[in-house]
């Protein structure tokens, strides 16, 4: 079975700029529905937050996406359960906090990923010096362990985040929240440069990517994009998935006709 960084490298290596959106889980009756419009509509692999109440990364939209799957009565178990029972083609990717992954042992958990199908974890609270043991227990599982850069890393550190990550490196574009943004930043741009330099892993750029143009803007300068709140605000607003899934496939269309141009100042 191919990997997260298999399918990933291998979509990059041809030319295509990778897509990756988020959906929280649970927030909805129907929510895996969303995943399977984000894969119709051209997603190269697909985002799943495990709903957490104490959130150190999130801003205001996936916090209140977060709540709502809560007050639904959503657990992780039942999550991975839904997971475990949809037909996708493309990578599934678990985001979640380290209490999570920690309360019942990294080892049970990322078999439990495994068993629902699950290519990689995203686990943004845990420092990089603290992430043996989910690395080794993820490593074991098949599971590829994402991990995070943000502006402020330090050369050296970014190196050894290269080296350690698997599936991709995830690169956040800004020193704050996730969160819908008019702007997208030039310092994820400057990052995704400096991690291009010290890393052959595909480097996609996430936070504040929040329309297609900030995707083409992205994209100049990293592999890919990860799409969430913006996403998430749509959910959060009543869209169905075929209303999301046309957002994704906006960006898609845009990513692939930006794919052939020069890439130029950003």
């Amino acid at each position: 079975m191919n990997t997260l960084e298999d399918q990933l490298r291998s979509a990059r290596d041809r030319g295509r700029k990778l897509l990756v959106p988020y959906v929280t889980g649970g927030v909805t009756d129907d929510w895996t529905r969303y995943l399977t419009a984000y894969q119709d509509a051209g997603a190269d692999a697909v985002e799943i937050g495990l709903p957490f109440s104490d959130p150190m990364l999130d801003g205001g939209t996936i916090q209140q996406a977060s709540d709502r799957a809560l007050a639904r009565g959503t657990t992780a178990h039942r999550i991975l359960a839904d997971l475990a029972e949809i037909d996708l083609t493309v990578p599934r990717v678990v985001m979640t906090y380290a209490n999570l992954v920690l309360r019942q042992g990294a080892e049970t958990f990322c078999r439990k990923l495994r068993d629902a199908g699950v290519r990689g974890l995203i686990v943004p609270d845990l420092q990089l010096g603290e992430v043996g043991e989910v690395e080794g227990a993820a490593a074991a599982a098949g599971v590829d362990l994402v991990l995070l850069a943000a502006p402020s890393t330090p050369p050296a550190r970014l190196r050894e985040i290269g080296a350690r990550s698997r599936g991709f490196v995830y690169a956040v574009s800004v020193m704050g929240t996730t969160g819908e943004r008019d702007k997208f930043a030039d310092s994820g741009v400057a990052l995704a440069r400096a991690l291009k330099a010290v890393t052959d892993l595909p480097v996609l750029l996430g936070f504040g990517v929040s329309r297609p143009a900030h995707a083409v803007q992205a994209c100049r300068a990293a592999d890919g994009v990860a799409v969430g709140a913006a996403l998430m605000r749509r959910v959060l607003d009543g869209a169905g998935p075929a209303e999301v899934g046309a957002d994704v496939d906006a960006m898609r269309t845009e990513l692939d006709r930006s794919a052939d141009e020069p890439t130029g100042p950003t």
